[in-house]
């Protein structure tokens, strides 16, 4: 994620351009394959079991490697090593930019100061940030919001991350009283904990959104996006029940539904936070223990 998030910085403060930037992403996809593609390639998982894995993780919480160990398909070794052919995204990031001239090395390192220091992040967030620790990322963005928002926030960006797109960026949550958008998908849920998780932005970000988590380049309408979404944001939130039901709390997750038309979200503890694909952004907007007004 880091490497998006500073691409867009680049591109911000006038260090890189759009079309250079575009390059650079070219590069780094062309030196970095999904893990499950090199454990096949390397002889250590089946094509069905690397399939059969990647079906677990839009129902379960957890990385590729981990519930490849879990099913007994690899050993933690063999997990190590793949992510070592796999290589460090942001480091590939770098180095392609360093590769084709655009910045040195010195260059990037100085931007990547700038960056924290704009932020007022301290040394063991940028750490995080450059591993790609999502447990440790999603906090950062969140100002210290209070444990549910945190948990809830993390199980929707993680699995954005990994069954719709693993090159968004997040930039900082804010908390909004009302907030107008083209499109939105949302559920209520109630129970021991009561809140309202939705989806928002313009036709065309929804659309994509739902064309990556889908799999399928022909979404024909607003309808047919906005349902995928729905089916995201039950996933995220039934994967959070589920969890709780271990703490012993229940959780009752009402039919996700949408809306077409311009639509405003209104309440009182709305707290959004934009995730970015490409140019696009959608609003992933989690309210708890409070009402929300959509119409």
């Amino acid at each position: 994620m880091f490497d998006r998030i500073m691409g867009r910085y680049l591109v911000s403060k006038g260090r890189l351009s759009k079309d250079q930037l575009s390059v650079v992403y070219q590069i780094q996809e062309s030196k970095r394959a999904k893990l499950g593609v090199i454990a096949v390639t390397e002889k250590l998982m089946t094509v069905a079991q690397a399939e059969e894995i990647n079906a677990l993780q839009a129902t379960m919480d957890k990385r590729f490697g981990d519930l490849a160990i879990e099913r007994g398909y690899l050993s933690n070794i063999q997990v190590g090593r793949l992510l070592s052919l796999q290589g460090d995204e942001f480091l590939t990031f770098t180095s392609a930019i360093v590769e084709r001239g655009y910045l040195s090395l010195e260059d990037v390192n100085q931007v990547i100061a700038d960056y924290q220091h704009d932020k007022g992040l301290n040394d063991s967030q940028m750490e995080s940030l450059k591993r790609g620790d999502l447990d440790a990322i999603v906090p950062i963005f969140l100002d210290e919001l209070e444990p549910e928002y945190v948990s809830l926030f993390k199980y929707g960006i993680k699995n954005m991350y990994r069954l719709v797109d693993a090159h968004i960026c997040i930039d900082k949550a804010c908390t909004k009283h009302d907030l107008k958008e083209e499109c939105v998908s949302y559920q209520r849920f109630k129970g021991d904990i009561n809140a309202t998780v939705a989806l928002a932005g313009s036709a065309s970000a929804i659309q994509k959104m739902a064309k990556s988590y889908t799999r399928e380049e022909f979404i024909e309408t607003q309808e047919d996006a906005l349902d995928a979404m729905c089916e995201l944001i039950n996933c995220i939130n039934g994967l959070y029940a589920t969890d709780k039901s271990k703490s012993a709390l229940k959780i009752e997750l009402e039919p996700p539904t949408f809306i077409t038309r311009f639509s405003e979200l209104s309440g009182d503890d709305m707290h959004v936070i934009p995730i970015y694909s490409g140019e696009e952004v959608v609003y992933f907007i989690v309210s708890i223990n409070s009402e929300v007004d959509i119409k």
